[in-house]
């Protein structure tokens, strides 16, 4: 007789790193964070390819601990690569899975694996199947949307399962109402995304997958257009659009910079004295509060906290730059545990615990156009 009434896995890969937890309920009674360094992943010429590699390390977990899954609730799988969905909890059908095996979304990002390692996993041990607040979460105005040319709109790829539960995670902490409250939450880690939440929706935020925002530790971030182009024509003869596309989100950032991913060791070479990583170090903070900044101007300056999440929040030096930078706008809150896995296991508890209905995906079109004259809908 077990003494727990849910038993939850959740399966999140990111973009240096495999996540796994096991939940009983909401007591999180194993977890692993598995890195992975650039250059592995970049021997894969697709993100789909690193199916097989992900799952190994899965089974690995899962023999290591004993891990019983017999009699498992749910399998919960990280989103990404469908098309632009509402927040909430959706059971995985299969349109939903064959957008994401397809990447209808065209996501250069590990999260399409998320939902395909966990429909394997529930093909083998049963239980449910759900998807949580994806990357795809679209609460954008269509003014977020428009750019300067008029086949391109910028689309929403963000961390948003952490963004969204590190936001309601510090409004319970000092009890105040989510969907009454403006924050700008930043997510540091190996991808690196800064969004403005306006009374309860994401209304903004860097498409940190798709080459905007900072620069990270394998991704370009912005970078000035004619520059890439500039590039782009002098390194003709071995950079297909292909490889640009790995430049931007795969050999980009530090690993462009030093041929590595880790970035603990830029950090040591920041601490003996490397004037090159010192620099790019100072860039990476830089870059982070000139986001930080706008997200705030989002919310025209109404903003009623400022959260840092991520696990670059160890960085003490990184985190103190950018309070330094951003302390003025409003009071500055770290939060060092990312709670991805947590917001993945409590969608899906509020579904099987009959709280809620499941979100159902019907693929193109689920977002719907709005305009908002004031660009934020803040009432």
């Amino acid at each position: 007789m077990r003494h727990y009434r849910f038993k939850v896995f959740v399966i999140n890969p990111g973009s240096t790193s495999t996540k796994l937890a096991l939940f009983h309920d909401r007591e999180k009674v194993l977890q692993t964070s598995v890195t992975h360094d650039a250059k592995v992943l970049n021997s894969f010429a697709e993100v789909n390819d690193q199916l097989d590699y992900r799952m190994d390390v899965i089974k690995e977990f899962v023999e290591k601990n004993n891990i019983d899954l017999s009699d498992v609730d749910a399998f919960v799988g990280r989103g990404g690569g469908c098309y632009p969905v509402p927040s909430g909890t959706f059971e995985v059908n299969d349109l939903l899975l064959q957008d994401i095996r397809n990447n209808v979304g065209r996501t250069i990002h590990p999260s399409v694996l998320g939902v395909q390692l966990a429909a394997l996993m529930q093909e083998k041990y049963g239980g449910r199947l759900f998807m949580v607040d994806p990357i795809c979460v679209d609460e954008y105005t269509d003014v977020a949307r428009i750019t300067g040319v008029k086949e391109i709109r910028r689309r929403t790829e963000s961390h948003a399962l952490n963004l969204r539960g590190t936001a309601m995670k510090h409004c319970k902490i000092h009890g105040i109402d989510y969907k009454s409250t403006r924050l700008v939450v930043a997510h540091i880690d190996g991808g690196i995304t800064i969004a403005a939440h306006d009374c309860g929706r994401q209304v903004d935020c860097n498409e940190g997958a798709g080459g905007e925002g900072p620069f990270t530790a394998t991704r370009t971030g912005t970078l000035p257009l004619m520059g890439v182009l500039d590039y782009l024509e002098d390194h003709s003869d071995e950079h297909s659009i292909a490889e640009m596309r790995r430049l931007c989100t795969g050999t980009g950032g530090f690993v462009s910079h030093f041929g590595t991913s880790d970035a603990d060791e830029i950090y040591r070479r920041v601490k003996e004295g490397d004037r090159e990583a010192y620099i790019v170090w100072e860039a990476l903070g830089y870059n982070i509060v000139k986001y930080i900044g706008s997200m705030a101007v989002v919310l025209k300056g109404q903003v009623d906290g400022i959260l840092l999440t991520g696990r670059y929040t160890r960085f003490k030096s990184l985190i103190d730059g950018i309070k330094d930078y951003v302390g003025w706008i409003a009071p500055v809150y770290v939060y060092e545990n990312e709670v991805e896995q947590e917001a993945m296991c409590a969608g899906a508890l509020r579904v099987l615990r009959g709280e809620e209905e499941p979100k159902i995906y019907t693929g193109k079109g689920m977002v719907k156009s709005e305009f908002c004259d004031s660009y934020t809908c803040s009432q």
